[in-house]
Formats: structure tokens, C-alpha cells, sequence
């Protein structure tokens, strides 16, 4: 495996913006915990349950359209321009049908509630939050095609200084709707689900509004003769984003029903879980936004059929997913505590918190080997094998461990939240050695060795 400081440079500068914008929008969450964790712990818990629900939904549905960004990169590698705007505008008619899907889906949440064991005032705030923050679904998709698009070209910048602007809306519409100034009811963790859907709706505006006036980008130009919606081609990109979508919605549930898991642990288990799964999320950001720019790298050099710089770039990728997972693991263990203390003053859920964080510490390494593999994955545009290998490590393995470890003494004295976590970490590593495999073979198979 070669590695390459041009490679590595030229990655970073694609995933440094992405890595921005995606902290931004994470922290939108934080905030959310921060501010509704300053109301009540009955607020932070139904935060946690009520996001445990909404999360798996929405950032699913936004893995199928994620299939975009690699497929704009390889026709942006191809010089196919009437790929790109054709595969847009197929996109525009996906992102309604699963904006419509997941409203419909939405309407379902009170029979799950019901079946929580938790208070009802929490039920009632997680709903809350439920009922306001699908009003901001598509607004959300139809952010993400459009962004999609953007990074497929490799202009990565924009989304960050869009996120910035959903940033400074979350926080003062939170603290209308949370807290009830302005006249507006106190609506306590509900307000950051009228807080999150307006917010939605404006990045998708200043998304679009940027396209428009991009001469890169071409907004206008790529709705000009819309065409009629295409089945095959809404297929293929269906196609390419379900395994996606499925990889998507089983990590991000591997991690937010734990709250519904251990809601019957009380408040002080759920609140714990949910700082911790707050730090967490923000040290995830990092991998992600290189697995990203990975998949725009590889996209273009897929497209252009720049095999020997390809393989180079595969193996620079790795090398940097590892290096930057080591850096994230000791700043994240020397600062834990301090981290905490910014989340809640609650000296049993900062001490719950701080120890799961050691363990969070513990998978960063083979989280950012899988999300690597991934990237490549997404670039070579060969998703087939992600969904059968993320099911099976984040729930076979991950879920079925942590579930024993934390309500039975099967293996140990039950270990409470902390079990689910010892679950991931063995998940995690199962999926990070499933995926390179696949990258190998699939090197193998298109003859780039």
C-alpha cells in the first residue's frame, strides 16, 4: 500500500470543508441537548427517546440520495454534463416520494411511545418534538440532492457556510420556542423540533439560491427542460442509495434506540447515554467527512479511468482515516471530563457520560476504517455488499452483545448502558474488516491490483 502526500492534501481539502459543515449541523444537536438539558432531565430524556425515533428515519431516507454525490463525481470525472443535470432532476422526483414516505411514517410514533415504560410527561415532550420536526422533512432532502450535487463537482465549501446560517437559526429559534420568549409558549425539548424544521427549510433556500448563482454549479441550467420522472433512472439511484440507506439506518439506530432500550433504567441512565451519544456524534463527524470526500476522490479518477492513481488514492485513504482516528481518540480521552461538564451539571450523569466516552474512544480506529471502506465503496459506486455487512455487524454482532452485557449477567454482572457500548465497539471492528475486505475484491475484480 503506497501513500501519497498529494493524495492526502487534496483529500483533506475536500473533506476539511464537509468536516465544518457537518459539525455545524451536529451542532444544531448539541445545542438542542445543551438548551433542553438546561430545562429538565425529563426535557434532555425525551430529547434522547424522541431523536432515537427521528434520526434512523430522516438520515436513511438521506442515504439514498447520497448515491448522488458519486454519481455526479463520476460523470464530473467524464466531463458528462447531461449526466449530471439528468440525474438531478431524477432526484428532485426521489426526493419527493421519500419526503411523502417519511411524513407517512411519522404519523406512526405515538403507538411506539406508548410502548416505552416511561413517563407520560416525557412521551408527551417526544412527541411533541415528533409533530413539529417532520413538517421539515423535505426541505431537508431537497437540501441534500442539492448539496449532493455541489460536492459531487468538488465544491465542498458552501454547504459549510450554509450550515452556518442553519446554525444561527437553530439557536435562536430554540431559544423562542424552548423557553417561550417573543411571545411564543414555553414548548420545552418540543420547540427543537419547530426550531430543527425551520431550519431545514432554510438551508435548503440558501442551498438553492447558491445554485442559482453558481456558474459551476448551473442551478438554473440544470432545471431547464425538466424532464418527465424517469423509473430507471430513479431505480438506479434508488439502486446505488438503498444499501446506503440501509448502512445508514442500521448504525444510526445501533445507537439511538439504546435510549429506548434503557429507558426503563430511568433518567439518569438515558441522559447519560445521551451526552455521551451527543460527544460522540461530533468525534464521528471527522471519518465521515473523509469517507465523503473518499467517495468524491475516488468518483472522479473512477470516471476519468486513472487506474494507478486510483489505487493510490484507496490506500491514502485508509492511511488517513487511521491517523485521524488516533488524534480524535486522545484528544477525546484527555479532555472527557471537561466535555462533560459543558453538557450538564448533574454529577451521576457526568460521571455515567464521562466513562462511556472511554469506550467511545476505544472504536474511533475501526469506526474510521469502515466509514473509509465505505467511501470507497460509494466511489466505485459498488454498494452491494455494505448492506448485508452493516446489518450483520451493527446488530448480529453489536446489538445482540450489547443487549446481553447491559440487562443480563449472562457473560458479566449487567454492565447498564455502558454494555450497549462494549457491543458497538466489537460491531464496529467486525464491519471495518467486512468492508476492506470487500474493497479488495472489488479492486480485484475491475483488474485495479
Amino acid at each position: 500500500m503506497k501513500f501519497s502526500y498529494w493524495e492526502a492534501k487534496r483529500l483533506l481539502q475536500l473533506a476539511t470543508p464537509v468536516f465544518l459543515a457537518q459539525i455545524m449541523l451536529v451542532l444544531m444537536s448539541v445545542v438542542d441537548t445543551i438548551m433542553a438539558g438546561q430545562v429538565s432531565t425529563n426535557d434532555l430524556a425525551a430529547l434522547s427517546i424522541a431523536t432515537g425515533i427521528w434520526n434512523p428515519l430522516v438520515f436513511s431516507l438521506q442515504g439514498i440520495l447520497l448515491a448522488l454525490t458519486g454519481i455526479v463525481a463520476h460523470c464530473f470525472g467524464a466531463n458528462d454534463e447531461k449526466g449530471i443535470k439528468q440525474y438531478f432532476q431524477q432526484s428532485l422526483y426521489l426526493c419527493l416520494l421519500l419526503s411523502s414516505l417519511g411524513f407517512i411514517v411519522a404519523q406512526f410514533t405515538p403507538a411506539v411511545f406508548l410502548n416505552l415504560g416511561t413517563t407520560p410527561e416525557i412521551t408527551d415532550l417526544a412527541q411533541g418534538y415528533i409533530d413539529f420536526v417532520k413538517w421539515g422533512i423535505l426541505g431537508f432532502l431537497l437540501f441534500s440532492v442539492y448539496r449532493n450535487v455541489t460536492e459531487g463537482i468538488g465544491l465542498t465549501k458552501p454547504a459549510f457556510y450554509i450550515s452556518i446560517i442553519g446554525l444561527g437559526i437553530n439557536v435562536i429559534a430554540n431559544y423562542i420556542f424552548i423557553y417561550g420568549k417573543l411571545g411564543m409558549p414555553a414548548l420545552g425539548s418540543a420547540g427543537c423540533g419547530l426550531a430543527t424544521a425551520l431550519v431545514f427549510w432554510a438551508m435548503a433556500l440558501a442551498q438553492i439560491i447558491y445554485s442559482f448563482n453558481s456558474k459551476k454549479v448551473k442551478g438554473k441550467w440544470l432545471l431547464q427542460n425538466l424532464k418527465l420522472p424517469n423509473l430507471h433512472l430513479m431505480g438506479y439511484i434508488a439502486k446505488l442509495g438503498l444499501p446506503i440507506c440501509l448502512a445508514t439506518f442500521f448504525e444510526v439506530t445501533l445507537f439511538a434506540c439504546i435510549p429506548l432500550f434503557i429507558a426503563d433504567l430511568g433518567a439518569i441512565a438515558v441522559s447519560g447515554h445521551q451526552v455521551a451519544a451527543s460527544v460522540t456524534t461530533i468525534l464521528f463527524m471527522m471519518p465521515l467527512s473523509l469517507s465523503m470526500a473518499i467517495a468524491i476522490r475516488i468518483g472522479n479518477l473512477s470516471g476519468q479511468q486513472a487506474n494507478t492513481q486510483l489505487k493510490t488514492a484507496i490506500s491514502t485513504s485508509l492511511f488517513l482515516a487511521v491517523m485521524i482516528a488516533a488524534f480524535v481518540a486522545l484528544v477525546t480521552f484527555l479532555g472527557r471530563d471537561a466535555i462533560v461538564l459543558l453538557y450538564t451539571k448533574d454529577e451521576q450523569v457526568a460521571l455515567l457520560a464521562s466513562s462511556i466516552i472511554i469506550l467511545a474512544c476505544v472504536y474511533q480506529l475501526p469506526d474510521a476504517l469502515q466509514v473509509a471502506a465505505n467511501g470507497v465503496l460509494r466511489g466505485l459506486k459498488y454498494t452491494k455488499p455494505i448492506t448485508g455487512i452493516t446489518f450483520f455487524s451493527y446488530w448480529i454482532i453489536g446489538f445482540s452483545l450489547g443487549y446481553v452485557l447491559t440487562k443480563t449477567d449472562i457473560i458479566t454482572p449487567a454492565m447498564g448502558p455502558k454494555g450497549f457500548w462494549v457491543g458497538i465497539i466489537v460491531g464496529l471492528s467486525v464491519a471495518s474488516v467486512l468492508l476492506l475486505v470487500s474493497v479488495r475484491n472489488r479492486l480485484v475484480k475491475i483488474n485495479i491490483t
